[in-house]
Formats: structure tokens, sequence, C-alpha cells
């Protein structure tokens, strides 16, 4: 299986987690679409000093040929799998008044 269809189908993965399956429907919303240039700026960054010096390499084969900032736009989709999947699934937790360890008691 290529890069391409890896991302491709986390990306539709993290959707139907957030739209189907937990029905948090951050993608629906504005402060999403808002906040999310923040997180694809720390993207490009990291992707661009791994990629560009060297450290992570792909395979031409495996990638579509694009790249923004050295690395292969692939790159991008499973970002925004990655950052959607881990806040509809914190959203969820949230909703359900599930939190964290308590935090320790001061003496």
């Amino acid at each position: 299986m290529s890069y391409t269809v890896t991302a491709a189908l986390g990306v539709l993965g993290a959707l139907v987690l957030d739209l189907l399956v937990l029905r948090t429907r951050l993608v629906a919303g504005r402060v999403f679409w808002a906040t999310y240039p923040i997180v694809l700026a720390a993207q490009l960054v990291s992707n661009g000093v791994l990629t560009g010096r060297g450290i992570v390499r792909y395979d031409r084969h495996a990638i579509l040929g694009p790249r923004l900032a050295h690395a292969p736009v692939e790159d991008l989709a499973f970002g925004f799998a990655l950052v959607l999947t881990a806040l509809s699934v914190w959203v969820w937790l949230g909703r359900r008044g599930i939190d964290g360890p308590a935090p320790p008691r001061a003496r």
C-alpha cells in the first residue's frame, strides 16, 4: 500500500470518527478551521527540518511527488488525521465528564 493511499485512509478514518462514530463534528465548526492553520504552520516547519536535512526520507514511488517545505503533501493529510483524531477523542471524553488523573494535593 502506498503512502498516498495510507494518508487518504487516515483522513477518511478521522472524518468518520469525528462525524459518525463520536459525533463531535469538529470539522463542521469554525473554531477547528480557525485554529488549524497554527497546527499546519508548526507541521510545515517540523516536516521541513526533518525532510530537508535527510533525517526522514520517502520512496519516490510511494508518494504523489509534490512537496511543501521539503515534505510530501501526504504528510499534511497524515497530520490532519492525527490532529482531528486526537481532538475528537479529547472532546468526546470531556463531554462525558472523563477527566485525567486528579492533580496531587498540596501539603
